[in-house]
């Protein structure tokens, strides 16, 4: 399951993949179906202020893509991949640009993970089909969202 959620832990995509891939191959497909509506007339917004994600998305092609699109990227650098960009000495490159104070407003993503595994149905991952279970996923989303657009308490 790969998820982007705005600021306040909203889910904006969700999708579910299959259970070995990782999570760089997904980040192209999760930008790709982005999609923020406008307040007022125009067309939505494809491309967040930031991104901030954890050390499985530090890598070259998501760093790249992200530069081209003109999103900020708040991912630390892993550890072997700043091993290897020092032994190759100045051919290495600069470290990545990184905010360390931006980084602690990641931890929303982790929030919405937890939420979503008090449904019991999607921690244990007791549905065999995909479909059904994105659909759980996506019921999950719908009444999240209902909760923050309600008027009432």
């Amino acid at each position: 399951m790969h998820h982007l959620v705005d600021g306040n832990g909203r889910p904006l995509v969700a999708l579910v993949g299959p259970g070995q891939a990782g999570d760089a191959p997904v980040f192209p497909h999760l930008m790709r179906h982005l999609r923020i509506r406008r307040a007022g007339r125009g067309r939505a917004r494809t491309r967040p202020d930031r991104v901030r994600g954890d050390k499985a998305y530090s890598s070259r092609a998501i760093r790249g893509h992200l530069r081209d699109r003109g999103i900020t990227a708040v991912i630390p650098e892993p550890a072997d991949q700043a091993g290897h960009r020092k032994r190759r000495g100045s051919r290495g490159g600069r470290p990545p640009a990184f905010d360390a104070v931006d980084y602690r407003g990641r931890n929303v993503v982790e929030r919405r993970f937890n939420l979503l595994k008090q449904w019991r149905g999607l921690a244990t991952r007791y549905d065999k089909l995909a479909i059904v279970y994105r659909s759980a996923v996506v019921l999950h989303a719908v009444i999240t969202w209902t909760k923050a657009l309600s008027d009432t308490p």
